[in-house]
């Protein structure tokens, strides 16, 4: 079973959902971003997203830009990312670990070749927002091969023939975007997510994880109702931003997140 399954697994018999964190790899530092893995796993993180940085970063809203930035302008690459993540199981680092990121950098290294290096590293999930579900095959069956997870996205305006296409095909999870638009923080969520939220877990068997806009404990705990897991990034990003390099405050933020999901 892998890391990803493990995790929901231990979640369920807890009587709790889970948390899945987003962390933007190399901001402010590789460095940094290697002591807070463990860190976030300790608060009480099920799984660690780790955002690849781009140039282009079209699913992001501007907190999770100017954090890509950041990445690029400290010199953070896709061959970087995989290196520290080599470093954290070298060091006994167990939290199921998901890449984030864009199409471009995955094609300029090779399809075959970052997947071979993903799943040495110990990648356990990969999530490419700009990636055609029409035209995923190639890295879908590169995945597989390795090990890797595919975790496939569905939005409020996937229609109900596609996303039961997608509920079969994604592993790991399925990842259901909460709102039209880019990630980022809001003050409200669409009244209507737990209607759509029972149709996405009506077609798929593996977890459902909702994310894009869940910033504080009140909201994870009001849609762990309706889902498995909750995804939280920018409120994340932003307080990595504001802690300069420092661990703590961003790990308890992190652990009040996890506790909003405990009963």
């Amino acid at each position: 079973m892998s890391r990803i399954a493990l995790a929901f697994e231990r979640a369920r018999a807890e009587e709790r959902k889970s948390l899945v964190a987003y962390l933007c790899a190399g901001d402010p530092s590789l460095d940094a971003t290697e002591r807070l893995v463990p860190a976030l796993a300790a608060a009480g993180a099920d799984v660690i997203e780790l955002g690849v940085p781009f140039s282009d970063p079209i699913a992001d809203g501007p907190t999770i830009q100017a954090a890509s930035q950041r990445a690029l302008d400290a010199g953070t690459t896709l061959s970087k990312v995989l290196d520290r993540v080599a470093r954290l199981r070298r060091q006994g680092c167990a939290v199921p670990l998901v890449l984030m990121g864009y199409l471009n950098p995955i094609v300029a290294m090779g399809v075959e070749t970052f997947c071979a290096r993903a799943a040495e590293a110990g990648v356990d999930g990969l999530i490419v927002p700009d990636l055609p579900f029409d035209e995923a095959s190639e890295l879908s069956e590169g995945a597989a091969k390795h090990g890797i997870d595919l975790i496939l996205l569905a939005a409020p305006t996937t229609l109900p023939e596609r996303l039961a296409e997608i509920g079969r095909r994604t592993r790991g999870f399925l990842y259901f975007v909460s709102v039209t638009g880019v990630t980022g923080a809001r003050a409200e969520l669409p009244t209507d997510l737990p209607e759509r939220l029972a149709a996405v877990k009506a077609c798929t068997s593996v977890p459902v994880a909702v994310g894009f806009g869940i910033a504080t404990p009140e909201q994870a705990r009001a849609l762990s109702a309706h889902a498995d897991a909750v995804v939280v990034g920018s409120a994340i990003v932003k307080a990595v931003d504001a802690a300069k390099g420092e661990v703590a405050p961003v790990a308890t933020l992190v652990r009040t997140l996890a506790e909003a999901l405990r009963p």
